[in-house]
């Protein structure tokens, strides 16, 4: 596992042992940033299932102007603050060690690019997508990229939050919803 392309090219990142994270393949990775590349420049990212910290780490590299990382394992907190010193983006930035849902319940902050990658065989994603949908955390036209099973299927009817596309890599589906402007 490394960084695809940015300021932090080819820089190997470190990921925690076992069952409890599935990395992202380059190949998805790969793809995930091609559809989203001229969405990235200057932006703020939340990797809500932060694992290594893999996403906000290339998305950072890509340019983006900050980012919040948050996984509940202290573990992989461990892991996602080496991928950042290694790769010297550090100060763009902040790791929390938190659940999602107390996360997003608490946050105040708004993103414009928001990674969702929780394990595949829980509800997390659909708890993840409603309670997003529910409350002002992603900036009007932002963007949430869904990383899932392949078959797993995933509503369209999410408030404030149109479903743009679909791919699949394999076995792993990927969705992003945009959010629709409020009149």
């Amino acid at each position: 596992m490394r960084v695809i392309a940015g300021t932090a090219r080819s820089i190997p990142l470190l990921s925690r042992d076992g069952i409890e994270t599935r990395p992202t393949a380059d190949r998805v990775k790969e793809a995930i940033f091609s559809v989203i590349q001229f969405e990235i420049e200057g932006r703020q990212v939340l990797d809500l299932f932060g694992g290594s910290g893999q996403l906000a780490i290339e998305a950072l590299s890509r340019g983006a102007a900050g980012a919040v990382i948050v996984d509940q394992s202290k573990d992989s907190v461990s892991i996602i603050k080496q991928n950042l010193s290694k790769t010297r983006l550090t100060d763009r930035a902040r790791v929390v060690c938190a659940d999602y849902m107390d996360y997003l319940n608490r946050t105040g902050e708004r993103f414009d690019l928001i990674f969702l990658d929780p394990p595949y065989g829980e509800k997390f994603l659909e708890n993840a997508l409603k309670r997003i949908s529910e409350i002002d955390i992603l900036k009007s036209g932002g963007i949430i990229i869904c990383e899932r099973s392949a078959e797993k299927a995933l509503s369209d009817d999410y408030p404030a939050l149109r479903r743009i596309r679909d791919y699949r890599y394999g076995r792993t589906g990927v969705t992003l919803y945009r959010a629709e402007a409020l009149n």
